[in-house]
C-alpha cells in the first residue's frame, strides 16, 4: 500500500490571521498583468492608512475632574494616491483660483459617539464624550 500523497497549499492568495489584543495581520501574494505591473491583492504596507489603538486618561482642568485609562483610537499612515495640483484654464484675465488640487488624507471612515465619566475633586462627577473611530479610509481632503 502507497502512503497518501503530501497535500500541497494552494496557490494565489494566502491569508494569515494572528489574533492578538487590538492586531490582525494579513499576509497577500502579489503578481504581473501582462503590461508588467505590479498588482497586490490586499494592501500589506505596515505604514497604510488605519486605525491605531491608544489609552489616555481624559482630564478637565478647570474643575479639577479625570477619568480611568481610555480606549481611544486614531487615523494615521500613508495614503498611496497621488497628490496633485493640475492648471485651470481661463478665457479672462483674472484667475482666483488658478491651480485643482487633489490629494488624499488619512481620515475616520465610521465612528460611534462614546461617554465616560470623570471623576473630579470634592467628589462630584461630570460625563465627557468623544468619537470612537471604527475604521479609516484615503478620503479626498477638503
Amino acid at each position: 500500500m502507497r502512503p497518501p500523497a503530501p497535500l500541497s497549499p494552494p496557490s494565489g492568495l494566502l491569508l494569515l490571521l494572528v489574533f492578538c489584543p487590538l492586531v490582525v495581520v494579513a499576509q497577500a501574494s502579489s503578481s504581473k498583468t501582462e503590461s508588467g505591473h505590479s498588482t497586490h491583492h490586499g494592501d500589506t504596507d505596515p505604514d497604510r492608512c488605519m486605525r491605531h489603538h491608544f489609552v489616555e486618561t481624559i482630564t478637565h482642568s478647570i474643575y479639577k475632574c479625570h477619568s480611568n485609562m481610555v480606549l481611544l483610537a486614531r487615523c494615521e499612515g500613508h495614503c498611496s494616491h497621488t497628490s496633485r495640483s493640475d492648471p485651470l484654464i481661463s478665457f479672462s484675465s483674472v484667475l482666483k483660483q488658478p491651480f485643482k488640487s487633489t490629494c488624499f488624507c488619512c481620515k475616520p471612515h465610521t465612528s460611534k459617539l462614546k461617554a465616560v465619566r470623570l471623576r473630579c475633586a470634592g467628589g462630584s462627577r461630570i460625563t465627557a464624550t468623544y468619537r470612537y473611530i471604527l475604521a479609516c479610509n484615503c478620503e479626498e481632503c477638503s
